[in-house]
């Protein structure tokens, strides 16, 4: 359950930021600065478990007709990713209380940022693939909000626009590559499917699995050929630019 917990934190404290800009800047920042605070110190209290090679997992049934979990798993790889998102979110969730200026809807702002700071967490922690995607097509959506926050800008909103149509895409190459993954491996949880490398390789579909995957994760990082949208993204506040 703390696994879970630690990735619905940031969604939760998305819920509280723009109803607490009534009660001032401060009170707006500090709000939305306490779930992240919370979800990293419960993830540094499943440290000395990770420190000792443990690999720790929970879960529930998702959608039991299809024999479906929401699961998460955490290891040394998970705890470093999940502590940097985490980490480096409470930084800039301090920076932006000084950054935004009076008139920017702060409030709005970071209930933006924790929605895509709980997608990137939950994308990391996911053992599902099918959650995976859920997570990760958020980050999609939540980048797409933040990188067009300047409503009144016009390299904002294209920036926005042409950010989600080339991730978007991506999004899609890698659903496609997980369904294909996970019907050769016989599993949606990645901890089986890492457990079955061999049997994955050795089938016609791992290279279009491959290719499929690959294409969404150089969609998302902005890789060559795909790399155009990222400077356009650049028109978001430098908060978002700098998570």
């Amino acid at each position: 359950m703390s696994l879970a917990l630690i990735v619905l934190l940031p969604f939760i404290g998305a819920l509280f930021p723009a109803l607490m800009i009534r009660a001032g800047r401060s009170a707006c920042a500090t709000t939305a600065f306490v779930f992240p605070l919370l979800a990293l110190v419960l993830l540094l209290a499943q440290a000395p478990a990770v420190f000792r090679g443990e690999v720790l997992v929970a879960g529930w049934d998702w959608v039991p007709a299809l024999g479906l979990q929401a699961s998460f798993f955490l290891d040394g790889l998970g705890m470093f990713f999940a502590g940097l998102i985490l980490g480096i979110g409470l930084l800039v969730i301090v920076y932006a209380r000084f950054y935004l200026a009076k008139n920017d809807p702060m409030g709005v702002f970071y209930s933006y940022l924790l929605l895509f700071q709980g997608a990137m967490v939950g994308v990391v922690l996911s053992d599902n693939i099918l959650l995976l995607l859920v997570f990760w097509e958020l980050t999609s959506l939540s980048s797409f909000l933040l990188i067009g926050y300047w409503k009144h800008l016009p390299e904002g909103r294209q920036g926005a626009r042409m950010a989600l149509t080339v991730t978007g895409a991506g999004g899609l190459a890698m659903i496609a590559g997980m369904l294909i993954l996970g019907d050769i491996a016989g599993s949606w949880n990645l901890t089986d499917i890492l457990r079955n490398k061999e049997a994955i390789q050795a089938s016609p579909l791992y290279v279009p699995a491959l290719v499929l995957i690959l294409a969404g994760c150089f969609t998302k990082s902005a890789q060559f050929p795909f790399h155009f949208w990222l400077p356009h993204a650049m028109a978001a506040p430098t908060p978002v630019s700098a998570y």
